[in-house]
């Protein structure tokens, strides 16, 4: 049986682009891993993907992974299906215009390959202490980089 592991994740920037930060949260067993960095000059979206990126490139094996994050845009492009439409499209969105960051979603797929992955859309910014956790690191991730 695959452990369940919990990933919270979330992305900043100051400017859009500009300098950027992300910070992920892995829960397994009552044991917590923070992981955050960051990049001089890259976008909220990107730093969004790169969290969850990081995230699950830190498991050692395949599990369960139940992945928290405030992205309307990552949530959407999985729940949704966007992602499937994407690569069938190659890499076109259905307006024909090529998908942006299109390496993070490539890189993102990759370290989703080995585990089973469910996606848990969560209000930024409000009552859900461990997104704010994790909000709170990217944003000092971020000050690293200005």
């Amino acid at each position: 049986m695959k452990k369940t592991v919990i990933l919270y994740t979330d992305g900043a920037c100051s400017g859009n682009p500009g300098p950027g930060g992300w910070g992920a949260l892995l829960i397994w067993n009552g044991n917590e891993r923070e992981l955050s960095g960051g990049a001089a000059q890259t976008t909220n979206n990107r730093m969004e993907m790169r969290a969850v990126i990081e995230g699950l490139k830190a498991l050692t094996e395949p599990c369960k992974v139940k992945i928290h994050s405030d992205s309307a845009l990552i949530i959407n492009a999985f729940n949704q299906h966007w992602v499937t439409n994407w690569v069938k499209r190659g890499w076109k969105k259905s307006n024909k215009k090529p998908v942006e960051n299109r390496d993070l979603w490539e890189e993102l797929l990759n370290a989703m390959s080995p585990h089973q992955v469910e996606w848990i859309k969560v209000k930024g910014h409000s009552t859900d202490e461990l997104n704010n956790r994790v909000d709170r690191m990217a944003v000092a991730a971020c000050k690293q980089y200005n």
